[in-house]
C-alpha cells in the first residue's frame, strides 16, 4: 500500500509524496499488534481533522462551525454549532468509497447556504485484523480529495493512510479576519 501526502488549495491540484512517518507509524502498528493484555488500543479508523488559520498557519478554535455528513439531514449534525472545537473526527464509510461532508457557517452575516464548504475525499477501504481481542477494523487509503473554497482556503492530508492509530492526518485552513487594533 502505498502512503502519500496531500496539500491542495484552492483551485490547486494534490501533490503527492512519500513520508518519513511511514516506517513510524509501521513500527507502532507492529508493537500494537503484540500487545498481550486485552484490546487496548482505538477500534475505529477515523481520520483527525484539526482546524487552522490560513493567514498564520497557527491551531484555532471555532464555535460557529457546523459539519454534517453530505445528504444527511441538518438536524443530525457530526459538530453542532456553539461547540467550541479545534479538532473534528470525519468518520468514513467501509462501504462507499467516498464520503463527503458539509461545512456551515452559523455566525451571523456567513450562514448563508451559499458559502456552505464541501470536503469530499475519495479512499480504497480495506479490513484489517488487529488481533483475537480486537477482531477486524477498516483501514482507509485517500485516494483523491476536493473541496470547495469559500471559506476553506486550503486543505492538507499528512499522511493517506487512516489506521486506528490516532493522529491527526488533516489540516483544514480556514480564511480568518485578523483582529482590529
Amino acid at each position: 500500500m502505498r502512503r502519500s501526502t496531500f496539500n491542495i488549495g484552492c483551485c490547486g491540484r494534490a501533490m503527492l509524496r512519500s513520508l518519513p512517518a511511514v516506517i513510524a507509524t509501521s513500527l507502532l502498528s507492529a508493537l500494537a499488534a503484540c500487545n498481550t493484555n486485552g484490546c487496548l488500543e482505538n477500534r475505529n479508523s477515523v481520520p483527525l481533522a484539526g482546524f487552522y488559520s490560513s493567514a498564520t498557519l497557527k491551531s484555532i478554535t471555532v464555535d460557529s462551525v457546523q459539519i454534517t455528513g453530505e445528504g444527511m439531514p441538518e438536524d443530525d449534525p457530526l459538530l453542532k454549532a456553539g461547540e467550541r472545537v479545534s479538532q473534528v473526527y470525519l468518520p468514513m464509510r467501509s462501504t462507499r468509497p467516498s464520503t463527503s461532508w458539509v461545512i456551515s457557517y452559523k455566525q451571523k452575516d456567513l450562514d448563508l447556504p451559499e458559502l456552505n464548504d464541501t470536503l469530499t475525499f475519495d479512499y480504497d477501504s480495506a479490513p484489517y485484523f488487529a488481533g483475537n481481542e480486537c477482531g477486524v477494523v477498516y483501514y482507509y487509503e485517500i485516494t483523491r480529495m476536493e473541496h470547495t473554497c469559500h471559506l476553506i482556503d486550503s486543505v492538507a492530508v499528512s499522511d493517506s493512510l487512516i489506521t486506528n492509530f490516532d493522529m491527526e492526518r488533516i489540516h483544514i485552513y480556514f480564511r480568518t479576519a485578523e483582529p482590529e487594533e
